[in-house]
């Protein structure tokens, strides 16, 4: 049985060791943070020492602990430093010999600017699994759906937003589905999302080149792409409203082109809103900037009411999972939007989209999208990790494939607001989960922060401190 394991991979962000300039290209953003979490490290699941593989290829195997992934999605719970995250489906695609267990987990993480990199600390809290109503697990197999969506057990978490009440809110990718659960990882309740944004035929196989059949000509012409469902979810500051965004757009908005498979095409995505409290939702679009090289949408996260930052990345890295070659990556950037700007359309009785984004003023009536202004890029030179090299490495020397994930943290002793990114290493053991840590001056970045108000820990302060001795 071959199973995965540590490469030379890890050293690259744990060797580094120094701070970046005062102010880097982005006004207000200052690199602050550099950690990791090595990728064969393991989590609390209790399930250590029992492998899961590979189904086409049962030679190749991971511990079923295996602590990765949870770059998927992260969201902070308000108190004690403590951060709840998610894991993506796990491993090998949801194509799994054994069910993959769905979990998130609860961290302790905090960042010291004064100390050289790497600079953040890490403590893993616990490890919960998802279940719903009869207490049934929630999975990651691709297999595991079922006609009734309320029966389907499968499930893919993106996003996370914590509740001011303590409970947390997941899209979930497969769906695409937005559900709450409480801490303990029970569901809740499950939101409807508009019929368009799923697909009708759902498929488990793949063709010999890994391509999923539901993406096939004739298995679904409308609905999320396969592997580009909701990606993003976001929660405004009262708790009121959830904003959600799919990686790509949809089939029927010109999302697909007509090859066998198809190949992506149209970059003009839904951002769906749904009132917490009626279930209420409206649709608005937001353009990416290319769909070549795996680009897309990966997470939302709320500057106060009505703003949002957006997480676009390609997938393209000098430090990618095998079997992926090493490539430059050129996009991994957030994006400010303001979904209170005059004259957005709402597009929620709007059946399909343009494939450009030029083509929308064309359409009659015309379709106003979301403005983006770039808020953070992760690529520019300035973001120093280290500076004893030559010539300094950058983040876009480092930086994993898969930029996934962003949250608020505690504000620094000064004022400032600490923004967390986080990489998704798909539980590859070699890679390690890589964090960023950036403070941002309100003021000269031009945002007004409204943090979320949680009543109370989500987990207990006493277990913190025992953790930390």
């Amino acid at each position: 049985m071959k199973h995965l394991g540590p490469t030379s991979r890890l050293a690259l962000l744990v060797s580094v060791g120094s701070a970046s300039p005062a102010f880097a290209a982005d006004p207000g953003v200052t690199l602050i943070g550099v950690g990791v979490v090595p990728g064969n490290s393991f989590d609390k699941s209790g399930l250590q020492g029992q492998p899961i593989c590979k189904l086409d290829d049962p030679a190749t195997c991971t511990d079923q602990a295996t602590l990765g992934g949870f770059g998927s999605g992260v969201a902070y719970t308000g108190h004690d430093n403590v951060f709840l995250a998610v894991n993506d489906r796990g491993t090998f695609d949801g194509r799994n010999d054994v069910s993959y267990l769905d979990r998130f987990h609860f961290f302790y993480m905090s960042v010291d600017p004064s100390a050289p990199f790497p600079n953040i600390k890490t403590v893993l809290l616990d490890t919960r699994f998802f279940a719903d109503e009869s207490g049934q697990s929630f999975v990651g197999d691709s297999s595991a759906f079922d006609a009734d969506p309320a029966l389907t057990l499968r499930l893919d978490p993106e996003g996370v937003s914590v509740s001011g009440k303590g409970t947390f809110f997941i899209s979930d990718e497969y769906g695409p589905y937005i559900s709450e659960f409480d801490r303990q990882g029970q569901l809740l309740q499950r939101f409807g999302v508009p019929a368009k944004f799923l697909i009708a035929n759902p498929q488990s196989s793949v063709d010999p080149d890994g391509n999923p059949l539901e993406l096939y000509p004739g298995v679904n012409d409308a609905g999320r792409q396969a592997n580009r469902g909701m990606e993003g979810l976001a929660i405004t500051p009262d708790g009121s409203r959830l904003v959600g965004m799919l990686q790509n757009a949809l089939i029927q908005d010109h999302g697909l082109n007509t090859a066998t498979p198809p190949g992506r095409v149209g970059v003009n995505n839904r951002i769906l809103t749904l009132d917490t409290r009626s279930g209420a939702t409206r649709e608005y679009v937001y353009a990416v900037d290319a769909i070549n090289q795996g680009r897309g949408v990966n997470d939302l996260l709320a500057i106060n009411d009505h703003e949002f930052l957006a997480l676009e990345r390609d997938n393209r890295s000098l430090v990618p999972t095998p079997p992926t070659a090493a490539q430059s990556p050129n996009l991994k950037r957030l994006y400010r939007f303001d979904l209170n700007k005059p004259g957005l359309t709402d597009v929620s009785s709007i059946a399909s989209l343009p494939t450009t984004s030029a083509e929308l003023a064309a359409q009659l009536p015309p379709i106003t999208a979301v403005t983006k202004t770039l808020f953070l890029d992760l690529l520019d030179p300035s973001y120093v990790v280290d500076a004893t090299t030559a010539p300094p490495r950058t983040i876009k020397d480092v930086v994993a494939e898969k930029v996934e994930a962003l949250s608020w943290g505690p504000d620094l002793p000064d004022g400032r607001h600490v923004l967390f990114v986080l990489t998704d290493n798909d539980l590859f053991p070699g890679l390690p989960t890589q964090i960023y840590a950036f403070a941002i001056d309100a003021a000269a970045a031009g945002i007004q922060y409204q943090p979320q108000q949680v009543q109370g820990p989500m987990f207990p302060p006493g277990q913190v401190k025992k953790a930390l001795k």
